[in-house]
């Protein structure tokens, strides 16, 4: 094998496939990088059994040469090393020769490595995944969903289906929902898809972060193939395999309150700010991080928390409305924060159940995504 690539591409693309490598495999030859060679372009390969990912280099792209091919094959090199090596090179092209069956010489400029190789016949094959049902989001569409959901999945693995994020595909439309058994995150959209099959699967919270470092921020439409027990996504130039989580996912609609007693419409920048505040001095007894929210007249809100041996903070923050019972509750800070951040809206409504009874955050005017938080009890 022999080709000379720009070396700005290969950082890329090395970047990219880095993220399904774990130094942790059980699989020596997973902590490498595989390197295809064909008269189309290089390939690049990362895996660590769960996640795979595939990043393609054309021999030319937009009228610009990428890759010159001498000689097509492959080989398998150390990930640290191969990616640490590419980035300190001193020239624009990097030329990558196999010599020897598997001794690997990389050049630059005055600069020259040798690694030794490994055979890429012995490299694990991608999941083969036929692609009859196809469904599309259009990349900004999924990264939003993927980021206003996901940090509510568990990381105990006591109960390894929460780990993940439930998809739910029919009709149209996909629902994304993570839960920790503590607080819940749901949001939904609409997508574009072949067939009429219906989906309910569980995707690693973990898988579905990599992705998002990894897409760019565009409007260009991502293909997304779902078999019994793999996803791939299908980016430009991109494939992202990852496993899915065996089980099922628990029936969440129950948890959803219908009716409320309390409702609140606020906005949110203040709301979180003054949440931020409160939590600097919420490291209450057995419940740390937690703070209590009081409804006042007027529409005024009081947010306090203490921490008894260093003292204690107390704010008003105005609402925009306040109807129903007079409401006394504490919850977790952090869940709030990040439930808020999630939320793009100026102004949300919370409507509270009681003082022990989850409550829902959304933006005023949007269904399509919801926020849920148990209360916690303080004595």
């Amino acid at each position: 094998m022999k080709f000379s690539i720009q070396r700005d591409r290969l950082i890329e693309s090395v970047q990219d496939v880095m993220k399904a490598i774990s130094p942790r495999t059980t699989i020596p030859i997973l902590t490498g990088i595989k390197i295809t060679a064909t008269s189309e372009g290089v390939t690049l390969t990362g895996s660590d059994s769960d996640v795979s990912i595939e990043s393609f280099i054309p021999n030319e792209e937009d009228g610009n040469q990428l890759v010159e091919i001498f000689t097509p094959g492959g080989i398998v090199l150390q990930a640290k090393f191969f990616s640490e090596i590419v980035k300190k090179l001193p020239m624009d092209t990097i030329e990558i020769e196999v010599i020897n069956q598997l001794q690997t010489v990389i050049r630059s400029g005055k600069s020259e490595f040798n690694l030794n190789g490994l055979d890429p016949e012995e490299y694990p094959h991608l999941p083969q995944v036929s692609e009859e049902n196809v469904i599309k989001i259009p990349t900004d569409i999924l990264k939003n969903l993927t980021r206003q959901t996901v940090f509510a999945v568990s990381t105990s693995e006591t109960r390894p289906i929460l780990t993940g994020v439930n998809w739910k595909v029919d009709s149209g439309n996909l629902t994304c929902i993570a839960t920790d058994s503590h607080r819940l995150a749901m949001r939904s959209a609409a997508i574009e898809y072949t067939n009429d099959a219906d989906y309910n699967i569980v995707i690693p919270g973990k898988s579905l972060n990599e992705l998002n470092k990894i897409l760019d921020d565009t409007s260009e439409p991502v293909e997304i193939v779902i078999t019994e027990n793999q996803i791939l996504f299908k980016a430009k130039h991109l494939l992202f395999f990852s496993r899915l989580l065996e089980g099922n996912y628990p029936d969440t609609s129950r948890l959803i309150p219908t009716e409320s007693k309390t409702d609140l419409v606020i906005n949110t920048k203040e709301f979180l700010q003054a949440i931020d505040r409160a939590s600097l001095l919420a490291r209450e007894g057995r419940n740390p991080n937690v703070v209590k929210l009081t409804t006042l007249n007027s529409g005024i809100i009081e947010i306090s928390s203490n921490t008894p041996e260093v003292g204690n903070v107390i704010e008003q923050v105005q609402s925009e409305s306040i109807d129903g019972e007079d409401l006394k509750i504490s919850f977790s800070a952090k869940y709030m924060m990040d439930a808020l951040k999630a939320l793009e809206g100026f102004e949300i409504r919370i409507s509270f159940t009681g003082a022990m009874r989850p409550f829902i955050i959304h933006p005023i005017n949007d269904e399509s995504i919801l926020q849920l938080i148990l209360p916690v009890r303080t004595y």
